[in-house]
């Protein structure tokens, strides 16, 4: 089964690689396969087509650009922060860059995994941990559910490797499991609201938080600091973002980011 979407403004490269997700391998230039929606997906690109295999388009289509973000207008995006120039700058460095609309319950848990890590080490992790406790979809494995991960106790996590994160995986499946992190209030609650529910799991900061209300739970407004964004906001930005780009200040991050580790400006 395959099917093929014709994309304006994306990269796949980029929005694969940019460490936003970390269940898909590249597999040759442009081609890509990875875990997603219970199916096991390659994506290839070449030009503006985006060649999909592995499900059917009646199935898969609609699902696929939300998750990619084709849905969103990008174009309307980049002129909106292209009227910064350092913002203008920065756009050039990955152009083609979406913010992704990944499941939240499995970001969540990818960037607890994710603190103090490289992304080869969180995407051996990541898929240790699906292998061994997600469910076999036949041959590969979904992510598993906070239900699952709730009844282990920490030394069942052992397999992993993933050091002291255990302990902060198991708190959150378990504050998951129980309701007490609920994905409809991280969507629309005040922003500062849903980061400090997710700041009451073990283990989990402010980067990690907005990380997943960015990544997982699609709020634009969100703005994870990392080593790179604090040195480059105190350089580009040191009165922060333009008034306008706030309410896409995640876009704007993935820009900037870019721009810090590929310029060269701050070597």
């Amino acid at each position: 089964m395959s099917f093929a979407i014709e994309t304006r403004d994306f990269s796949l490269s980029e929005t694969l690689e940019c460490g936003q997700c970390f269940r898909w391998r590249r597999i040759a230039e442009n081609k890509y396969r990875g875990i997603a929606n219970c199916a096991l997906l390659t994506l290839t690109q070449s030009g503006a087509k985006l060649v999909v295999e592995g499900a059917s388009q009646e199935n898969c289509e609609n699902w696929l650009k939300a998750y990619l973000s084709l849905d969103e207008p990008y174009e309307k995006y980049k002129s909106l922060l292209s009227e910064d120039e350092t913002l203008k700058t920065a756009i050039g460095y990955a152009p083609g860059i979406r913010v992704m609309k990944q499941p939240l319950w499995e970001t969540l848990i990818s960037f607890i995994i994710s603190q103090n890590n490289n992304i080869a080490r969180i995407m051996r992790i990541v898929d240790s941990l699906c292998r061994h406790f997600g469910e076999d979809l036949g041959g590969f494995f979904d992510f598993p559910t906070p239900a699952t991960l709730a009844a282990l106790k920490t030394e069942d996590l052992s397999p992993l490797v993933c050091g002291y994160r255990d302990v902060y995986i198991i708190d959150a499946a378990q504050r998951y499991a129980a309701g007490e992190i609920d994905e409809a209030f991280l969507r629309s609650a005040p922003l500062d609201e849903a980061r400090r529910q997710l700041l009451s799991i073990k283990g989990v900061g402010p980067k990690v938080a907005d990380c997943v209300l960015l990544f997982g739970a699609h709020r634009l407004e969100a703005f994870p600091r990392d080593v790179w964004i604090k040195r480059a906001m105190s350089a580009l930005f040191p009165d922060g973002l333009p008034e306008s780009a706030l309410p896409i200040a995640g876009i704007a991050q993935q820009y900037i980011f870019h721009y810090a580790r590929k310029s060269g400006v701050f070597d």
